[in-house]
């Protein structure tokens, strides 16, 4: 009965045909502007395969491969013209090059191998990361803040997307945030201490780094209070030295007066006298 019911299973595929859809999802990340190489296992290829590739799953065809003529074509016009020139084709390998990577290619690619009556579908999910800006920081002097803040070092980045903005003091992470949407503007504060850091902007596959010496730019947080209160501190000074002038020249007027009070009422008692 078993070996009725295999023979049966048999006929049916050679009936059908056989058709593999692979549910995995190979994921692979790319830089814009580099190149990236969709391929898979060179030993499922044969002589006699059409091999399509599909740009979303069920998406328009961009390129064909016939290793029975060893023909190939590239549809350059479908998308509106979006891949025109950046798309090349391996007829031994069946592997799809996209070259000078966009923002705009990620998505899913799909392959699928045709021979006699069997199918094999594979799928790859293709992220184009942005080239990352060097972060960039600058030291801010908050007015009417407490004289232990007084000094912040500010890392940003702008027009970024699916990143992380981290401070670092040393291997270690201090502080961090992230975003997820297009085109967005980071910044990170980092109050005056009295060592070296690092500022790291990274996505998936890279990352840049601004190192800065806190020391050198903004000093211990006491010391850093003075520097900060230093032209208040130069403005009390000066308005005491005028109070002080101020002050004498109202003694000296005063004793000036009263002398010449005292010399008049001599001056009249003597002529009474006479």
């Amino acid at each position: 009965m078993f070996e009725r019911l295999v023979l049966f299973c048999l006929c049916c595929c050679r009936l059908i045909g056989v058709f593999a859809d692979s549910d995995a999802v190979k994921s692979v990340s790319v830089m814009e502007g580099d190149s990236v190489t969709l391929q898979i296992n060179v030993t499922e290829i044969q002589t006699d395969d059409l091999i399509l590739w599909n740009f979303k799953t069920k998406g328009p065809l961009i390129a064909k491969i016939n290793r029975a003529t060893n023909d190939s074509s590239i549809y350059y016009k479908v998308l509106g013209g979006r891949f025109r020139d950046r798309l090349k084709v391996d007829h031994q390998t069946g592997s799809l090059t996209i070259t000078n990577t966009r923002i705009t290619d990620s998505e899913v690619y799909q392959i699928t191998i045709s021979r006699s009556k069997e199918k094999t579908i594979h799928r790859f999910s293709v992220a184009v990361y942005a080239r990352l800006p060097v972060p960039v920081i600058i030291s801010e002097f908050p007015e009417n803040s407490s004289s232990v803040s007084r000094c912040v070092q500010l890392c940003s980045a702008v027009n970024v997307s699916h990143v992380t903005l981290s401070w670092y003091k040393g291997n270690r992470l201090f502080s961090s945030i992230s975003v997820s949407d297009l085109n967005r503007s980071l910044s990170l504060h980092l109050e005056c201490l009295d060592d070296s850091y690092s500022c790291v902007l990274n996505n998936s596959i890279s990352n840049q780094t601004t190192y800065v010496n806190i020391t050198e730019l903004c000093q211990p947080c006491s010391d850093c209070a003075f520097c900060c209160h230093a032209s208040e501190v130069v403005i009390r000074l000066v308005a005491s030295v005028l109070v002080g002038v101020a002050t004498v020249f109202v003694l000296v007027y005063d004793i000036i007066t009263s002398r010449k009070g005292s010399l008049m009422i001599a001056e009249q008692k003597v002529q009474t006298k006479a």
